[in-house]
């Protein structure tokens, strides 16, 4: 099939009843402040809503409260659930009320990690050299908010290794803007972070060996909805489980949000430069009956 080459094109392409059925119609997805997540939250939005007539509204809330809005059906989608082990137990115990689909990312990494130029490399390093790692006064990893599970993975990283450190948790942004500040002085500091991240063509850094394996191997990033969502939504069901994406893609995605200052604006730039990758995903809706 030849491959479209506008937001026209493209919505002429839907079947008649698809097009009537997504006007007007809402959709609510659920967000975190992970930089990926809000990315690629960003790119659906603008491609729901530009092209097929969606009212999208991202609801930015804690992991908790996200899956139980969704199991509630308060939220219909989130595009980011990392498993089978960082995110089990948040879908544990909603498992008969959503439904995990297919997988658009592989190959994640998620751990403690430092500038390359830290001359250590493992976790147990740090208890011998944590007051080199000082931040407002004591040893300290800086990590998100408190309710994320890479937070909880950190806290038993600290029991595990008897770390002499304490986790600061904040938001995101925060955290990077610290990571910023130390790297731009070539200072020690530790972080918590993952893969993917646009931090990591930022800057040269190095996760920590984790022998213990408290953060787990890699793993494989889904999207998921509430239970009903495939019977209501087949069309769009089919389209997002058409959707990968791979580090040059997605890194390249968020570095372009990072670069503009905007999610927005950014994502609506990847979208211009990148709509053969994007027009793949969308050619399930010239096979819809």
């Amino acid at each position: 099939m030849k491959k479209l080459s506008s937001a026209l094109l493209a919505l002429a392409l839907i079947p008649a009843s698809q097009a009537l059925m997504a006007q007007d119609e809402n959709l609510t997805i659920g967000t975190n402040n992970w930089a990926e997540n809000i990315a690629v939250a960003n790119m659906w939005k603008i491609l729901l809503e530009d092209e097929y007539g969606y009212d999208v509204e991202l609801s930015n809330v804690s992991k908790n409260a996200l899956y139980t809005a969704m199991a509630q059906g308060d939220i219909d989608i989130s595009m980011e659930i990392w498993l089978p082990i960082t995110d089990k137990p948040f879908l544990e115990p909603y498992e008969d009320q959503l439904q995990v689909h297919d997988a658009w990312y592989e190959g994640t990494g998620l751990g403690l990690v430092v500038p390359s130029y830290v001359d250590i490399d493992t976790i147990p390093e740090l208890v011998e050299r944590a007051d080199e790692f000082e931040y407002q006064g004591s040893p300290s990893i800086l990590g998100i908010d408190s309710g994320s599970a890479i937070a909880g993975l950190t806290d038993d990283a600290i029991e595990a290794y008897e770390l002499p450190l304490s986790q600061i948790n904040s938001s995101g942004p925060a955290m990077m803007s610290a990571l910023d500040s130390a790297y731009a002085s070539e200072e020690p500091i530790v972080v918590t972070l993952w893969s993917p991240h646009w931090a990591f063509a930022e800057y040269d850094l190095k996760y920590l060996e984790d022998p213990k394996g408290i953060y787990g191997e890699n793993e494989t990033i889904y999207w998921f909805s509430r239970g009903d969502f495939a019977s209501d939504e087949p069309w769009l069901t089919d389209v997002l489980n058409a959707w990968y994406m791979d580090d040059d893609s997605l890194g390249g995605l968020m570095a372009t949000i990072e670069e503009v200052g905007d999610p927005v604006e950014g994502a609506q730039q990847w979208i211009d430069d990148h709509r053969d990758l994007i027009d793949e995903w969308l050619e399930v809706e010239a096979e819809a009956p």
